[in-house]
């Protein structure tokens, strides 16, 4: 018996015993096997999360018991953090010691969003008269479907779990289905938490056979997506029938700006790690690389002596800086992208193939990859890869580096590296993407919001707004001395 669903507050197995297992990205074996939820399983969640947030349980609790609620899982995943960093690192073929960063940004999450809940939630309104109470007051959402993806399967729905606890909200998880094991420990901690029946859900599942409901039933509120831009432009279709509530993070195409006046040496480092950091699949990973033409050589040639001297390997290589990708799929993909690139006249510097180690043989291993000559007209330069591929295009201006940094249907983040403090602001704040780097890349907080411009979303998780996506607001205006109107004759 596999009895990994979470439904009603109790661990069950599929309804029709079916189960699925994982396998890891390094060497196939299998590190899991898990139940894999029917569409009944999935009406049986929406319906428990439902009865719950109507019935008034949670939704009673105040803000700051909620959020003291959120601050002991914190507790708990401090206490299991290891244990969950190997269950992310066998999903994922991560190295071990980067899903520990995961489960601490995990943990990290879940403090900022229990602060929040001991913050005052919702104003008064003065309306000029005595007698008059004019409040602004902020309520749980409702029920929300929460869908992770498989990069960082534990923070992106820490990210979505967190505020949706201290707002209020019942909610189904649903994980990927590469990388389900993290999201199984995070339901038990939950649980153990004391969380009430029915607040907490968790469906397993690919999204062809679990998710049409998760999207599409009215008993839904709320759509918290992160994942491809077709999945999202999908939700979005779906969510007009019924007016959803979207938060949605569709990846992004990320310019990363180095101007001849940086500390080039501090940039190239900074490059190599945006690009090539988990094998590149990461939403904001800095693959589109736009150098300064006058410094273009010193610093392609020196990208390209790093990258290719970047150790690959599995969860437990000690000498390993990265690991595979996520399945045969998306090697065949990458794959096909970088010949496409080559075909459309891209310049093939490095990597280019996949690993021929025989230590790699089992796993999904791309070696990481630089193609130079690239403009914004061709295809990889406007599309995702999600792999270790950094493409190169070279400008001339500033005016030039804003408007190549802007051409991209996608706007999720950005870097920019220069000297002249003045020029860096300026092309920071004309860059339309969601968060910019100047002189770094990559960093975050959880107290700053995260979300990006254009089709790389809308909404924004983190931060206060990050609470504020599960919260409605209600206006609630109070006639302390009722009268007469006197607006209509009384004949």
């Amino acid at each position: 018996m596999v009895a990994t669903l979470y439904i009603d507050g109790r661990w069950r197995e599929a309804s029709d015993g079916r189960v699925h297992e994982v396998h890891s990205p390094h060497d196939q074996s299998v590190v899991a096997t898990v139940s894999q939820a029917t569409q009944a399983d999935v009406l049986n969640a929406i319906a428990a999360a439902r009865k719950s947030f109507d019935s008034g349980l949670f939704t009673s609790w105040s803000f700051k018991a909620r959020g003291e609620l959120v601050a002991k899982i914190a507790d708990l995943l401090e206490r299991d953090g290891d244990v969950i960093a190997r269950k992310e690192s066998d999903d994922t073929g991560k190295r071990f010691i980067e899903a520990q960063y995961d489960v601490a940004d995990v943990i990290s999450t879940f403090r900022h969003f229990a602060a929040l809940g001991a913050k005052e939630h919702g104003r008064s309104v003065d309306v000029g008269i005595a007698h008059v109470s004019s409040r602004i007051v902020h309520e749980p959402l409702g029920v929300a479907s929460l869908i992770g993806p498989w990069n960082y399967p534990l923070l992106q729905i820490a990210w979505k779990v967190a505020p949706a606890l201290v707002a209020g909200c019942s909610f189904i998880v649903k994980p990927s289905e590469l990388t389900p094991q993290s999201a199984i420990a995070l339901m038990k901690i939950i649980e153990e938490a004391g969380t009430p029946k029915g607040v907490a859900n968790l469906i397993l599942g690919p999204g062809s056979v679990v998710g049409t409901s998760l999207i599409n039933d009215p008993r839904i509120d709320l759509v918290s997506f992160t994942g491809g831009l077709t999945t999202g432009q999908t939700i979005m279709k779906a969510a007009a029938t019924t007016i959803k509530k979207l938060a949605l993070e569709l990846g992004g195409k990320n310019p990363h700006i180095i101007f001849a006046d940086a500390d080039i040496d501090a940039a190239i480092d900074n490059a190599v790690t945006a690009a090539f950091l988990h094998s590149g699949q990461v939403c904001s990973a800095g693959t589109r690389l736009i150098v300064e033409r006058s410094v273009h050589d010193r610093v392609v040639k020196e990208i390209v002596r790093r990258a290719g001297k970047i150790s690959l390997g599995g969860p437990d290589d000690k000498a390993a800086e990265t690991g595979p990708l996520i399945s045969q799929a998306h090697l065949k993909s990458v794959t096909a992208y970088v010949e496409k690139a080559v075909a459309e006249g891209a310049r093939l510097l490095v990597g280019g193939k996949r690993s021929d180690k025989p230590e790699h043989a089992q796993g999904w291993y791309y070696l990481p990859t630089v193609l130079d000559n690239c403009h914004t007209k061709m295809y990889c330069v406007q599309e995702e890869s999600f792999g270790p591929v950094m493409t190169v295009e070279v400008f001339d201006s500033e005016a030039q580096a804003i408007a190549i940094g802007n051409d991209t249907v996608f706007g999720l983040s950005g870097g920019v590296w220069s000297s002249d403090a003045d020029k860096a602001a300026r092309v920071a704040s004309a860059l339309r993407h969601g968060t910019i780097w100047v002189n770094d890349f990559g960093p975050y907080r959880p107290a700053a919001e995260w979300g990006g411009y254009k089709q790389s979303g809308i909404g924004r998780e983190l931060g206060e707004h990050g609470l504020s996506e599960y919260l409605e607001i209600k206006h609630i205006w109070t006639n302390n001395a009722p009268s007469r109107s006197g607006w209509f004759k009384d004949q």
